[in-house]
C-alpha cells in the first residue's frame, strides 16, 4: 500500500538544525535500502510559491506568500507499507526525530493512503468509511 506523508507546520523562520538534517539523511538512506520510498522532499517557503485556483468558474493565479495560511505543507514522502498501521508507526518515528533533533519544533504529519482507480471503485466512489456508515 502506498502512502503520502505530508508534514505540516507554521511557516519556518530558518533552516532546520544540522543534527535533524543528518537524521533525515539516515532515515532516507534506510528507506532506499528497504525499497519503501518512492520520493520525498522539503518544499520551498510560500513566498516562493504560486496557487492556481478555480472558483466560481474563474481560474486565478495567486503568488505567495499566503498570509492567511496558519500552517503549510513543508515536506512530503511517498512510501510503501504493508498496512496503515505500519505507515502510522513510521510517522510516529519520524515525528520522534523532530522532537529529538529540533527542540521547540511543532507540527504534524498527515498519513494518507494513495488511491489508484481500482481503490475508488472499491471504496464507494470516494465516500469515506464514515460517510458509508452514516448512510
Amino acid at each position: 500500500m502506498r502512502f503520502m506523508m505530508m508534514v505540516k507546520h507554521a511557516e519556518p523562520s530558518g533552516p532546520p538544525p544540522k543534527e535533524f538534517m543528518d537524521a533525515m539523511v539516515k532515515l532516507t538512506e534506510d528507506a532506499v535500502k528497504a525499497g519503501t520510498i518512492h520520493g520525498s522532499g522539503g518544499l520551498a517557503p510560500t513566498a516562493q510559491s504560486t496557487r492556481v485556483r478555480l472558483s466560481n468558474g474563474q481560474i486565478k493565479v495567486i503568488d505567495g506568500p499566503f498570509t492567511e495560511a496558519k500552517e503549510v505543507v513543508g515536506g512530503y514522502a511517498e512510501l510503501e507499507f504493508k498496512s496503515k498501521e505500519e505507515a502510522i508507526e513510521s510517522a510516529v518515528h519520524f515525528m520522534g526525530l523532530h522532537k529529538k533533533h529540533w527542540p521547540g519544533w511543532e507540527g504534524e504529519t498527515e498519513v494518507r493512503q494513495i488511491f489508484g482507480p481500482e481503490d475508488f471503485a472499491q471504496h464507494g466512489k470516494g465516500q469515506s468509511t464514515t460517510q458509508k456508515r452514516a448512510s
